[in-house]
């Protein structure tokens, strides 16, 4: 499961981010709202985790525009703030849960496990599409017509950014931070190298799905079909 877990007291959310890791969880961590907000239109995490009080933009404002961009991930507010109004007005933004400061990690992680397990029920027949290919991010499957084909996990997970975000460049610093994540070795000729793999595979399906290098810019997925 992928989490990205939006906080600006940087020590805190580094801390909780350990812990996320440790229970195998892949956890993406951002600072202030902006870099929230820009994670989270990716569409490509399962729950985000939302502080409310943050530079830039507060949690309630990147929850709005994650709303209105249709981005219908289940979301955590997580905050100082304990009254009743604040929580009233966080699920009215469209939040799915919500946890004051100070907390428990172990409430946190229930909470996370319940939402995961409504995240799956909703998705578990969820395939992505782009042109005439389908993505099952879950299973793992690549298929074009009756043709089909199982990728690696890595391979998948960036093809499901791609598809997430077709028909717009996507840098290939966020596919280092989206797939491998902040702490990762991976540069851009792993970025490049994993690229090649998949447009090999979906050449060998025979798509009219392609993902074009734009120099200088990064990648895009588009059917020229």
């Amino acid at each position: 499961m992928r989490i990205l877990l939006v906080d600006d007291e940087k020590y805190i959310a580094e801390a909780i981010g350990q812990v996320l890791k440790k229970k195998r969880y892949t956890v993406d961590l951002a600072f202030n709202g902006e870099d929230g907000l820009d994670n989270g239109l990716t569409g490509i995490y399962d729950i985000i985790v939302l502080d409310i009080m943050m530079p830039k933009m507060d949690g309630l404002q990147v929850l709005t525009q994650l709303r209105e961009h249709g981005i219908a991930t289940p979301v955590i507010l997580l905050t100082a703030r304990g009254d009743t109004g604040d929580k009233v007005h966080g699920l009215d933004c469209g939040a799915d849960d919500y946890l004051a400061k100070p907390f428990q990690t172990d409430e946190l992680l229930a909470r996370l496990r319940a939402l995961g397990r409504r995240t799956t029920q909703l998705h578990k027949d969820g395939v992505l599409t782009c042109g005439d290919l389908e993505l099952d991010p879950l299973a793992l499957f690549l298929r074009c017509g009756s043709e089909e084909l199982q990728l690696p996990p890595k391979e998948s997970h960036l093809l499901e950014v791609l598809i997430r975000r077709k028909n717009l460049v996507t840098p290939k610093e966020m596919l280092i931070e989206k797939v491998w994540g902040y702490d990762t070795d991976a540069d851009e000729n792993r970025v490049e190298m994993y690229v090649s793999f998949l447009r090999k595979k979906i050449s060998l399906l025979g798509s009219n799905t392609v993902i074009q290098t734009i120099r200088n810019a990064g990648y895009v997925l588009n059917d020229k079909g």
